[in-house]
């Protein structure tokens, strides 16, 4: 029988092994992989044509050893990408969002990869272009947009994109009577931006020279960049820097924090005078463990907080003049196991969205009387979020709604009538019939007992003997909840056959703050556990199994790919590791990579301390790499992702086929020309999807 993996003639990469040592806290490791970081790692993100000719010669052998093995599916991947194109509407648009004398969206072009910015006059009249990002993007192979942000009169727009993935994003300034870009020009930002109040400049994040956002300037409209104000620089540098403005247009917000303390820097937005250097006013001095943040409210603030133990937040306010703790008073009281993920305010009205038992819910509460009454939803698993809105004094909100065989839905409605009006439905131009699946949500009972939740989708016609094959998707790191919304893309795997599931493990907040509390640092090893659990749990239900199942991870969920790779090799058919976190311990060792000191809250420091070295020496997957039969593994890598670099993954890689005691294939694709998103525009990006796609259906003996 010919194995499909081992065409003729097609030899596995040999990575070249240059034996480094290093000791630290008594433990010496030797890494013969280390060689492929690029030292020279921050001027190799701005110019991706300084990275050393014998590293891109290995990645690009490594290229062409995937492309060789997956040669094969070529046809299906064509396939694949006209099935997820034609479920996406080409000339898709928003629903404008009002603001002032115009409202304001996103369109786009037929074929268009990327969105264009207009406005429409609120009387009426013809909708005007602001930007067109395919225009912008011409001459470029890659191209994504970061901030976009109109000024308060309404006549400047500033608007940012990074050309090569490595997330620089200079900020420009547009003339929107003119329909040109001014000759301001505002470099090593990160896209972070906000208007002074008057329109006469905007307030913004400048990175340093690791990657890090750690200062706010203040650029004003046609001066020299050279003449911007310093007006935050922040010394910790395990603490990022974000700006924003209040909706109502007073305050300016510098956000300062890491993955579990926040502090909150206020000051008016009005634009400095010549000469002035505007304070800060700390709101409340940070204090480990203790997050907040602001929310406007005319002559008061509303303060979303974990203080005084308060772990799954509650809402406090306090007058505007002086918002410190010592003058906050509980407004919405923290309820155990209700977890309040954001609050938005408008001058009538407070909503909060929160998470109760799983699911989210959105609750509106009249300012004055405290009357409050819940957003209902008809299904048992779903996703929502709160719209975004530009005005203060509406009583307008906008929500969007979707689960897994439920096509998204934009929502308009009226915080005192609670009149809904359905203003867009996620059109499926290729069709769509959600009676033909079938959504689920199973508990998976960990190695602890904890119950997991697992989100289902899969079609009514699908035999549940065990013989289907499953892609089963986790993340588990930073709170983050992966919600179990539609996803067009998937239905191309759920259409031939597949379960696709989503275990919703312990890192993330799917069942309020604890959950994530209690996959992190000490306890790490429950994401894990979880995501092992969920899979033997669908086997004995009969929805698939282990030789069927094939995992899928990014990013933090990369990491969790390459650990249930070391613990349970032989319960997975095969795994997906995109931008795979996997070189953990060197990454957290490493203080100068952007993301490593405001990560150690979130896994340890193993510089200052033992245990942590060691807790995340016992689980780093790629110090854990041993004499294993591991599945078949694909991962993929960003050659610009300041985020997971691309040695993290072409290291691991190289250590799995030294010492993979199975004859399964270990791919590597690096797209030379992205980050950590990918490929950039909307239809590019299907390219990649369908590579993933085909790679789980050739592991389940479906590509044909």
């Amino acid at each position: 029988m010919i194995n499909p993996w081992t065409p003729d003639g097609v030899a596995a990469p040999t990575c070249l092994q240059r034996p480094f040592v290093d000791t630290r806290h008594g433990v010496t490791r030797t890494d013969e992989y280390h060689w492929l970081r690029a030292e020279n790692w921050q001027a190799m993100f701005r110019d991706p044509s300084l990275l050393d000719p014998v590293t891109r010669a290995h990645l690009e052998a490594e290229n062409a050893y995937q492309e060789a093995l997956m040669a094969d599916t070529k046809d299906l991947r064509a396939n694949l990408v006209a099935e997820m194109r034609g479920r996406i509407k080409e000339d898709d648009a928003s629903v404008p969002l009002a603001d002032g004398p115009y409202a304001y969206g996103v369109s786009f072009a037929q074929g268009g990869q990327h969105r264009r910015f207009i406005r429409v006059p609120r009387e009426g009249g013809p909708e005007e272009m602001l930007l067109d990002g395919d225009k912008q993007a011409e001459g470029t192979s890659y191209f994504r947009f970061g901030g976009v942000d109109h000024s308060p009169d309404h006549r400047f727009m500033l608007w940012s994109a990074d050309t090569n993935g490595s997330e620089f994003y200079p900020i420009r300034v547009r003339d929107l009577l003119a329909r040109a870009d001014l000759q301001d020009l505002v470099e090593t930002t990160n896209g972070d931006a906000a208007w002074a109040s008057d329109s006469q400049g905007f307030f913004y994040t400048r990175l340093d020279d690791n990657h890090r956002p750690y200062q706010v300037l203040f650029h004003r409209i046609g001066a020299p960049p050279s003449e911007d104000v310093l007006v935050h620089e922040e010394e910790d540098s395990g603490f990022f820097t974000s700006i924003g403005r209040t909706r109502d247009g007073a305050w300016i917000v510098i956000g300062l924090g890491d993955h579990e303390t926040g502090e909150v820097r206020l000051l008016p937005a009005r634009s400095p005078a010549g000469g002035e250097q505007p304070i800060p006013v700390i709101v409340e001095p940070r204090a480990k463990g203790v997050e907040y943040s602001l929310e406007e409210g005319g002559d008061e603030f509303f303060v979303l907080t974990n203080a005084d133990g308060a772990k799954d937040f509650k809402i406090m306010v306090a007058p505007a003049h002086a918002p410190s703790k010592a003058n906050w008073a509980e407004l919405v009281p923290h309820i155990p196991g209700r977890l309040i993920l954001a609050i938005t305010s408008f001058r009538t009205f407070l909503v909060r969205l929160e998470r109760e038992n799983g699911l989210p819910r959105i609750v509106v509460r009249e300012r004055v009387t405290g009357e409050e009454h819940v957003i209902a939803f008809p299904e048992d698993a779903y996703s929502l979020g709160l719209g975004g809105t530009y005005e203060y004094d509406t009583e307008l909100l906008r929500f969007t709604y979707s689960s897994m065989t439920t096509p998204a839905s934009e929502f308009e409605y009226n915080l005192r009538t609670r009149e809904r009006v359905l203003l867009k439905t996620q059109e499926v131009p290729s069709g769509h019939d959600p009676a033909r699946y079938v959504t689920r949500r199973l508990m998976a009972p960990s190695h602890d007992g904890e119950l997991v939740p697992v989100s289902l989708l899969y079609r009514a016609d699908t035999p549940l003997d065990g013989s289907a094959p499953c892609l089963l998707y986790g993340y588990g790191a930073y709170g983050i909840t992966i919600p179990a919304g539609f996803n067009t893309d998937i239905l191309s795997l759920v259409d031939r056959g597949f379960v696709y599931a989503i275990a919703h493990i312990r890192g993330g907040k799917d069942k309020g703050y604890g959950w994530y509390e209690a996959g992190k640092r000490e306890g790490k090893a429950n994401t894990f556990h979880d995501f092992i659990a969920a899979g033997r749990h669908l086997v004995r239900e009969g929805l698939t199994s282990h030789d069927r199942i094939v995992a899928q991870g990014g990013s933090a969920g990369g990491m969790l790919m390459g650990a249930i790779a070391n613990m349970a090799p032989e319960e997975f058919a095969g795994i997906v590791a995109q931008v795979p976190f996997v070189d953990v311990l060197s990454t957290m060792l490493d203080d100068t990579l952007p993301l490593t000191p405001p990560e150690w809250p979130e896994w340890g420091n193993p510089i200052a301390s033992e245990e942590d070295y060691r807790r995340i020496a016992s689980y780093s997957p790629y110090d854990n790499v041993a004499a294993k039969p591991y599945p078949a593994i694909f991962a993929l890598a960003g050659l610009t992702d300041p985020r997971v670099t691309y040695w993290e993954p072409a290291k691991w890689v190289a250590r799995l086929r030294a010492h993979t005691t199975a004859g399964n294939p270990i791919l590597l694709k690096v797209n030379m020309a992205a980050g950590h998103g990918g490929a950039s525009g909307r239809f590019a990006r299907l390219e990649e999807v369908a590579l993933v796609q085909a790679f789980a259906l050739k592991v389940a003996g479906r590509a044909a």
